[in-house]
């Protein structure tokens, strides 16, 4: 089970216009925050989602490969959480729509540090 999942940035307070409208769309907040690192999310809830400057103090770069997954309770919210990250300095990686036939519905985007995320909903 994931506990939460970390994202890098370079600069926290833009991090923080991007995710902070997205969990709001999502039902929940900051959970913890300090000069570095900012948790979206409720303690002893479900899996959370941070980013920070990495501690090793060089630039914050994506990993290939790597994408978070937001679960959203239905498409509409798919949509919405997908507007909300294009609204707040996110860029496209694949519109809101159905993919495949097997009822998986999502919405790609990456935050302005180029991380990937989805927001997604099954059936």
């Amino acid at each position: 089970m994931i506990g939460y999942v970390t994202v890098g940035t370079n600069d926290i307070a833009r991090a923080a216009r991007f995710y902070d409208p997205i969990a709001a769309e999502l039902g929940t907040g900051r959970m913890m925050e300090f000069d570095n690192f900012i948790a979206w999310g409720t303690m002893n809830g479900p899996a959370g989602i941070a980013a920070t400057k990495p501690f090793d103090g060089n630039p914050a770069s994506v990993g290939n490969g790597v994408m978070v997954a937001l679960e959203a309770k239905d498409r509409a919210q798919v949509d919405r959480i997908h507007a909300l990250a294009l609204a707040n300095g996110g860029t496209c990686e694949g519109p809101p729509g159905p993919r495949g036939d097997s009822g998986f519905y999502a919405g790609y985007f990456r935050d302005p540090d180029g991380n990937k995320l989805n927001a997604f909903v099954m059936g």
